[in-house]
């Protein structure tokens, strides 16, 4: 039985604004995908909350990213406003309890700033329009770049996720050995030869070749101690952002134990991402053991991780619990198996800061950097750095010492 075209216009105005929800939550769906779910609701004949979860799913999630804001938009959406029992109650005389909603698991931040921006438009259809002065918003944005991750608010985090994300990748460049055919540099006999004898023997045309290039590989060792964990959270998000970039890009957390989260940020969603790295790492905010966790990064992974001349990334403070020769030897044996070591640091955010701790002590003269990590500013001078430019005198470790 087919629907009157009063139910059918209910159903159809009910999947267009879930469809504008899930675009604006980052889910590309288009006109046709409209079209086809109310197709494929109307044809199924739902009968409960399952059926008609799964009815949209078919159509509008096309990728395993997408699941997670699908979820979660189906779970506000659908349930929030009881539309589902309403829908049911349309196609069917009895409609089913509603059941128990289950825990939102990932997606939820932007699926409703999704539903945010919808009740904004409404409220902009509706309310006449003020005008704002924005003379001074441009000092706001300057004050974001500078402002110490730690004093930001929601909002403010929100926008400095976005923005470590979508930071300028870093453009460095290696020699190899390995030579490669070029239109300029040495001769290359063997091509040479090959191609004067493919013409005959008369004609020599000279082929060449040159030294090829890549991009060094980048591992970072991200502490994730309590004192650590504001400015890790964020900085994680910054190597979402490469490691969905290069594939070269490998992320390690410790605090009191090492744990490989590479696997974990190679997913697509950030969300996601971030919310595996939290369940996989079991020593998130507790105490801080470098040394272990260096000794126990150059056993297992430095063979695997630290081929092709990598840059490394040590991100801690340096406040170890257990200070003694561990902590230098195991610093020495990691800087000498890498092209460049990095010390990022947020405690050079105090203008006052001195090198007085004794782990601090035992890291820096084997560090090739020593730079701050506490604001975007400090991240965008660590791409710039990361690209090859030259060492200034302020991540100079030896002024610390």
């Amino acid at each position: 039985m087919q629907p009157s075209p009063e139910i059918r216009s209910r159903i159809t105005d009910n999947i267009v604004y879930f469809a504008r929800t899930l675009r604006k939550a980052g889910v590309p769906v288009g006109p046709a995908s409209v079209v086809d779910a109310v197709s494929a609701v109307e044809v199924s004949g739902i009968e409960n909350r399952e059926d008609l979860y799964w009815t949209l799913h078919a159509v509008f999630v096309r990728k395993h990213e997408h699941r997670v804001l699908f979820d979660e938009a189906f779970r506000i959406y659908w349930q929030s406003r009881g539309l589902v029992e309403k829908m049911l109650a349309i196609l069917s005389p009895v409609a089913p309890a509603r059941t128990a909603p289950e825990k939102p698991r990932a997606g939820q931040t932007r699926v409703s700033q999704a539903f945010e921006a919808r009740r904004e438009r409404i409220a902009e259809e509706t309310v006449p329009e003020i005008e704002v002065d924005a003379k001074f918003t441009v000092s706001g944005k300057e004050l974001l770049q500078t402002k110490d991750f730690a004093q930001m608010t929601a909002d403010e985090i929100a926008t400095a996720k976005s923005a470590l994300r979508k930071m300028a990748l870093p453009v460095d460049r290696i020699r190899l050995r390995r030579l490669k055919p070029a239109t300029r540099g040495r001769v290359d006999p063997r091509r040479t030869l090959r191609a004067s004898m493919q013409a005959g023997g008369g004609i020599i045309d000279l082929k060449f070749r040159k030294p090829g290039e890549k991009r060094p590989p980048l591992v970072a060792l991200c502490d994730i101690s309590g004192s650590m964990s504001q400015y890790s959270r964020l900085l994680l998000h910054f190597l979402h952002g490469l490691t969905a970039e290069r594939r070269d890009v490998h992320t390690f957390l410790f605090g009191t134990r090492l744990t490989n989260v590479t696997r974990q940020l190679r997913m697509k969603d950030p969300d996601e991402s971030l919310e595996a790295c939290s369940e996989d790492v079991k020593d998130w905010s507790g105490g801080t053991r470098i040394a272990s966790a260096l000794h126990d990064f150059n056993l297992h992974w430095s063979r695997r991780v630290l081929s092709g001349q990598p840059t490394v990334l040590l991100i801690t403070d340096g406040l170890e619990r257990d200070t003694d020769e561990d902590l230098e030897r195991e610093m020495d044996r990691l800087h000498r198996s890498c092209r460049r070591l990095i010390w990022l640091n947020p405690l050079l955010r105090f203008e006052g800061f001195e090198a007085k701790a004794k782990g601090i002590r035992a890291i820096l003269p084997h560090v090739d950097e020593f730079r701050a990590v506490h604001s975007l500013d400090a991240v965008a001078d660590l791409v710039t750095a990361l690209s090859g430019a030259p060492r200034t005198a302020d991540a100079d470790p030896r002024r610390w010492l």
